[in-house]
């Protein structure tokens, strides 16, 4: 691994390292949510939703589409499903 893909990889690490951006990606494994959906399930403002969904999605944890004036959030793919889950399990087991 070079310095670049070492950065990276402690860069998505990071980004996994706050409890608010977590439980909205433990949300989206239920499905794509948009910000005032997940704002209201996490009793966080939107602003707030918001901020932390442009973290995850700079980071390729999230992506994003937008239907008419609504945006909705989903995992990025598969990868991002498996890292949530296998760290649920991890934490579930210990």
């Amino acid at each position: 691994m070079n310095d670049r893909e070492l950065i990276r990889l402690t860069d998505f690490f990071k980004a996994l390292g706050d409890p608010a951006r977590v439980r909205i990606l433990c949300l989206l494994l239920e499905g794509e949510e948009c910000v005032g959906g997940l704002a209201d399930r996490l009793q966080m403002t939107q602003s707030a939703v918001s901020h932390q969904l442009t973290v995850l999605k700079n980071h390729r944890l999230v992506g994003s589409r937008r239907e008419g004036k609504q945006v909705y959030y989903a995992l990025a793919d598969e990868h991002v499903r498996m890292v949530i889950g296998m760290g649920m399990e991890h934490v579930m087991e210990g």
